[in-house]
C-alpha cells in the first residue's frame, strides 16, 4: 500500500515555475516507478512525466519537454516535479501516481496508487 500526497500547487503569471513535490508513505516506495499527470475538465487525464523505480528512465509527455524535468528520492520517499516557463495551457491538477511494474511508463492504467491532486493555475 502508497499513499500518496501532493504539494506545492497555486496561482502563477505565465513564464514563471512551480515545484511540485509528492510525499510517499509505505517502505516499497523505492520499487514503484513514479509518474505525474494533470486533468482539465472536460479532457482525459494526461500523462506529464514518469521516472523508473530507481530513476535511471525517464518518460516525457509532450508538453513537459524541454520546460519540466522529474526527480526522485527513494531515501526521503519524494518525487518532484519542476516546471518551468508555465503556460497558461498547463493550468490544470497534476496528480502523482505509483507504478507498480517501477517503470514510470506513459500508460496509466500501470499506476495502481494515486494521490489527490494540486491544482496549477496558470494565468497570461
Amino acid at each position: 500500500q502508497v499513499q500518496l500526497v501532493e504539494s506545492g500547487g497555486g496561482l502563477v503569471q505565465a513564464g514563471g515555475s512551480l515545484r511540485l513535490s509528492c510525499a510517499a508513505s509505505g517502505r516499497t516506495f523505492s520499487s514503484y516507478g513514479m509518474g505525474w499527470f494533470r486533468q482539465v475538465p472536460g479532457k482525459e487525464r494526461e500523462f506529464v512525466l514518469g521516472t523508473s523505480w530507481n530513476g535511471v528512465s525517464t518518460y516525457y509527455g509532450d508538453s513537459a519537454k524541454g520546460r519540466f524535468t522529474i526527480s526522485r528520492d527513494n531515501a526521503k520517499n519524494t518525487v518532484t516535479l519542476q516546471m518551468n516557463s508555465l503556460k497558461p495551457e498547463d493550468t490544470g491538477v497534476y496528480y502523482c501516481a505509483a507504478d507498480s511494474l517501477g517503470t514510470g511508463h506513459p500508460r496509466a492504467g500501470n499506476y495502481e496508487y494515486w494521490g489527490q491532486g494540486t491544482q496549477v493555475t496558470v494565468s497570461s
